[in-house]
């Protein structure tokens, strides 16, 4: 068991770097903290386009103070130099501290391990936790850099009877104020949405953030469909392809039935989140499509259930894929 210091710094760090997902992109947010006994003296997240890396930038606010004390790094130092900047291995080195704790090893080949050994040569301490704070932070940089996809959250707003919208197709709205806000915080975080054909057609979905300090996070618009997209929007027509995302590490699929239909019987949804009105409809769209289920028994043991929170009159619950 790591000393619980290392799980209170390391969920620190993890909880840091949600502040630079997604103006991090192509890079990982990745979140650092340096302790020198129970005080915290630099900080550090990844910025805006990859640069500095969260190292660099916690190194630089603790100055001399660094070393001999203790590095918290949700992913491990890099350790290739390139053409933006030198390896996070060596600064870190060259700053002295006594120990570093990692929260995962980074998956990226041309690190993967090398960022230890190089701090170990040098003398420094090294802990690496595979803290599970770290690991889901680091999520969809995880996905893209062993499956070469996004991490995929699925989002659906729903009635207690699982509809979507009235027969007549009325959908606005279904959550109250409280909930819309937590999904414009959610979109401030992806790198793209998608919805599919029919929702476009038939909403005209802006999907921007629409809260006061991050109207300037919103994400790639998206649409599932085989024909061309409107100006502004990216075409998708095949979610298993290698290519079909770009780059993105983070997707939420917000509607419509057909679309969380695809993704779900492609097993390629991450996380499900439900955001729940305590309204009744009868007849009306169902949150789905059919998936392809042929037997109760295969609708088992896909998911397990990690929050809920209460947004207001609604009810947020949110489930991970089990692996």
């Amino acid at each position: 068991m790591p000393p619980p210091d290392h799980d209170r710094w390391m969920a620190a760090a993890a909880a840091l770097a949600a502040h630079g997902r997604p103006l991090s992109r192509p890079n990982p947010s990745v979140g650092a903290i340096i302790v020198a006994g129970s005080r915290v003296i630099g900080r550090g997240v990844t910025q805006a386009g990859g640069r500095p890396h969260a190292e660099a930038v916690a190194l630089a606010q603790a100055g001399a103070a660094a070393r001999g004390a203790t590095l918290y790094v949700t992913l491990e130092p890099c350790a290739h130099a390139s053409a933006r900047g030198p390896a996070c291995a060596d600064l870190v080195a060259a700053a002295g501290p006594a120990r570093v704790v990692i929260g995962l090893i980074d998956p990226d080949t041309r690190t993967a391990g090398a960022g230890v050994a190089r701090l170990r040569a040098d003398g420094i301490a090294v802990d690496v936790l595979d803290h599970t704070a770290a690991r889901a932070s680091l999520a969809g940089f995880v996905l893209r850099t062993t499956e070469a996809r996004p991490h995929v959250t699925l989002k659906l707003a729903t009635s207690l009877d699982g509809r979507i919208a009235l027969a007549s197709g009325e959908s606005r709205w279904i959550t109250g104020p409280v909930a819309r806000a937590h999904v414009h915080a959610l979109r401030a975080r992806a790198d793209a949405i998608l919805v599919g054909g029919g929702t476009l057609r038939a909403d005209g979905p802006a999907l921007d953030v629409r809260l006061p300090g991050l109207t300037d996070r919103n994400p790639q618009r998206w649409v599932l469909t085989h024909g061309t997209a409107p100006p502004g929007w990216q075409a998708v027509s095949d979610i298993a392809a290698r290519d079909a995302f770009g780059a993105a590490q983070y997707l939420l699929v917000e509607g419509g039935a057909g679309a969380a239909a695809t993704f779900l019987a492609a097993d390629r949804v991450d996380r499900l989140m439900i955001y729940r009105a305590p309204i009744l409809i009868g007849a009306g769209h169902p949150a789905v499509a059919d998936i392809g289920l042929h037997h109760l028994a295969d609708a088992h043991g896909h998911w397990h259930h990690v929050a809920r929170q209460g947004l207001g009159s609604d009810t947020l619950d949110i489930y991970d894929r089990t692996r």
